[in-house]
């Protein structure tokens, strides 16, 4: 049989058959019952586009259906624009919303902490002296309730902060509103638009510091208090914790001091000299200046008057009989140095079941109005040629007890603490660290290095001058203030891990950057931060122990710390070849250096480096002589550049001053490492090379001189030996003599008697 095999049927063509063997035997084909796959393939194939054909075919009908609908809201004209613009008002706001939250978070994190730990304690600070010199905390228990306060404090302070505390939610956008209308008529800032919430949340939670971030935080703080306090909360908290001038915060305290009386018993009149506190407590201080204070509550009386909370009639008393304060020596308080103070007694005492305390300090107020005086006078003179509003110090005694904090230069205006707190980049005053670093692995003042033209990662610093000196060693390379030097060191020799590490060591305790940029002094250091890492080298290399506080006290007069006993010993952070090292090279600057007018009269041995930032915005000197470690810092708050103001001007003769002062009438001690550490008292001082007298500098400070130096250290000897002398024992009646025991032991020698005094 023959086949066409084109038209033959699917099984012949599939094999089932095989037709051309004639002679094979056909066998029935057994029925295969594993699923096919391919069909299976292909009825998922099927569904999945028929699914996605149907799933598009709907969509585009709901489109067009939702097309059609909104098609009838349509608006032409006036009212497209309207639209336009509230939906576009809707997106933005949206943006701005998720924006705002974003920038809040590191709001709320100042929130974590016990914010309510300062009302736990209640100290009363005294100088090294043991003279008291202010108080800091209040206890909580012990503030008056807002219920008990008299009604006419309330109106005087509601009338004069915030009219409109009781309708808003921390923040009161009329009255930003009436206060922007109010400026901008003014053509300067004449009313404040921050509600009392706002001004509390700063007080609790933030600074000064007049910057956008500060600012955002703050308003976002007043809504968490307003959600979290009730109103009364709110009033009670700000009155306790506001500053009120002469040393006092709280309204309660300064009633006390200004008054004498309790807050409770103040009149109308007192009531309104309070309430005119809170905005400036330096200039209406009525201790101070009384004129002004009363001028100031007639202010707050008119207010409550234009407020509706008083009538003319009710405080036509209180303008005819103002207000009368005790008349009190005016003693300005270290209130900056007393804030620090505070910190320190809080995280010290937190263990300390009492909480109510004595704490004698390290402050010596001598120093502290010599420091005042010379960065006010420095400001005073040359601040506004140089264009500089702002300036901080810290003078460390060697072995690091804190001798003087001026923090800004007004502490009623602006309580914000640059001098432990403000981070500014120390330029090439941080340079000290690198070179210390340099000399911890091997190197000496003599080492020659080349200063060329260097690329660091893309960078290329240059020098001030823009020239360059090829071959140089590393005490001009310091001393001149060179810029490749230090990075070709961290480059080549060091890395900036290295100089990290040392300066942390020496004791700068804000985190430090590590990049390339940082041997030039880009990471923000305190002027704390730089005091303390100075005076490492006085102290002969080893930890200068910063600390503010000596003694804690209870009112029973048990001591419940003591530095000299509870503080750990100072380690070793600098080798005595690399502080001989670095005292050579840092002694020169104010002779042959870029500090010469930081060179001190007496012919006393004086160390320190220059620093300036870029485009003039910072300019330090950190000195040191045996005796006294200072860090001067000159700035704006605002970070705008001065006049070309340098390390080595009004910083180095702040320096000056200050130190002529405080080096008058002492024994000096040696700056370890360098040849002819003293001053030779029978030879007149020599002039400083190339140092130039200026004409118009004003005169020195004079420290009075109670007792000569030799008697001083006679009666520190006498002093010494009382100290180590044995214990006198009570008298034996039955002898009349008197047993003296060298120490109390477990089994005492034999005493020795002497003979008893009698009349």
């Amino acid at each position: 049989m023959q086949v066409d095999w084109k038209f033959a049927p699917c099984k012949y063509r599939c094999g089932a058959v095989n037709l051309r063997d004639k002679n094979a035997v056909q066998e029935p084909r057994k029925e295969d019952n594993r699923p096919k796959r391919r069909h299976t393939f292909l009825r998922i194939d099927s569904w999945i586009d028929s699914t996605v054909w149907n799933a598009g075919f709907r969509l585009a009908e709901w489109w067009e259906e939702t097309t059609i609908f909104f098609r009838r809201f349509r608006m032409r004209g006036w009212k497209r624009a309207l639209f336009e613009v509230l939906g576009e008002t809707a997106t933005w706001g949206t943006a701005g919303s998720v924006l705002m939250l974003a920038l809040a978070l590191p709001a709320f994190e100042e929130t974590k902490g016990n914010w309510r730990a300062q009302s736990d304690f209640a100290v009363t600070f005294l100088d090294r002296y043991g003279s008291e010199i202010g108080h800091r905390g209040i206890i909580h228990e012990d503030s008056v309730p807002i219920d008990e306060l008299p009604d006419h404090l309330i109106k005087a302070v509601l009338a004069t902060e915030d009219r409109r505390f009781f309708d808003h939610w921390g923040i009161d956008f009329l009255g930003l509103a009436r206060a922007m209308t109010e400026n901008a008529r003014a053509g300067g800032v004449v009313q404040g638009g921050s509600t009392l919430t706002q001004q509390l949340a700063k007080n609790l939670f933030l600074s000064n510091e007049r910057t956008i971030e500060r600012k955002i935080k703050e308003a976002f703080l007043a809504v968490w208090l307003e959600c979290n306090l009730s109103k009364k909360e709110i009033l009670r908290l700000y009155l306790d914790r506001a500053y009120m001038g002469g040393g006092t915060f709280g309204a309660a305290a300064a009633a006390q001091f200004y008054f004498g009386k309790a807050i409770t018993d103040v009149n109308l009149a007192e009531s309104a000299m309070l309430a005119g506190l809170f905005k400036a407590p330096a200039r209406y201080a009525p201790h101070v200046n009384l004129p002004a204070a009363r001028g100031r509550a007639n202010e707050v009386l008119t207010n409550m008057v234009q407020g509706g909370l008083m009538t003319e009639g009710q405080v036509i008393a209180a303008r005819l009989t103002p207000a009368t304060v005790i008349d009190r020596a005016q003693v300005k308080a270290p209130d900056f140095f007393l804030d620090w103070a505070f910190d320190e007694v809080q995280r010290i005492a937190a263990p300390f079941a009492q909480h109510s305390l004595i704490v004698r300090t390290t402050i010596d107020m001598g120093l502290q109005h010599a420091a005042e005086d010379s960065v006010e006078s420095s400001l005073r003179q040359y601040g506004e040629s140089y264009n500089v509003k702002q300036g901080a110090l810290v003078m460390v005694e060697n072995g690091g007890a804190v001798r003087a904090m001026v923090g800004g230069r007004d502490y009623g205006e602006s309580q914000f603490n640059r001098a432990t707190r403000a981070l500014r980049q120390p330029g090439s005053s941080f340079k000290v660290y690198t070179y210390a670093a340099a000399m911890e692995k091997g190197m000496t003042p003599e080492t020659v290095v080349v200063d060329a033209p260097i690329t660091w990662r893309g960078w290329s610093p240059q020098n001030y001058a823009r020239k360059y000196a090829g071959r140089v060693t590393l005490m001009n390379a310091l001393a001149r203030s060179i810029n490749t030097v230090p990075v070709r060191l961290a480059k080549d020799k060091l890395g900036t891990e290295i100089i990290a590490a040392t300066a942390k060591r020496m004791g700068v305790e804000t985190p430090i950057r590590t990049d390339k940029t940082m041997p030039l002094g880009t990471s923000e250091v305190t002027v704390l931060d730089q005091a303390t890492a100075y005076a490492v080298f006085p102290a002969g290399g080893l930890q200068s122990r910063r600390h503010g506080i000596s003694q804690i006290l209870n009112y029973d007069g048990d001591i419940l710390y003591d530095f000299g006993r509870d503080a750990p010993p100072a380690r070793r952070v600098l080798s005595e070849q690399a502080i001989s090292s670095m005292n050579r090279i840092l002694t020169q600057i104010p002779v042959i250096g870029t500090a010469r007018r930081a060179a001190l009269d007496n012919g006393i041995v004086t160390g320190g480096k220059t620093g300036t930032t870029q485009a003039y915005r910072d300019a330090w000197f950190i000195g040191f002589t045996g005796d006294y470690t200072t860090a001067v810092w000159f700035g704006n708050d605002d970070y705008t550049s001065t006049d070309e103001m340098t390390g080595g001007s009004l910083p180095a003769m702040t320096f000056k001053r200050l130190m002529d002062y405080a080096e008058q009438g002492i024994e000096h001690r040696a700056i370890p490492g360098i040849d002819n550490p003293l001053p030779d008292a029978t030879k007149e001082p020599e002039a400083v090379a190339d140092a130039k007298p200026d004409e118009n500098a004003l005169p020195p400070l004079v420290r009075p001189r109670s007792l000569s130096a030799e008697v001083t250290r006679l009666l520190k000897a006498i002093g010494a030996t009382f100290e180590k002398a044995s214990p006198l024992k009570a008298p034996d009646k039955s002898s009349g003599r008197v047993a003296v025991l060298d120490t109390p032991t477990d089994n005492p020698p034999n005493p020795v008697t002497t003979s008893a005094t009698s009349n």
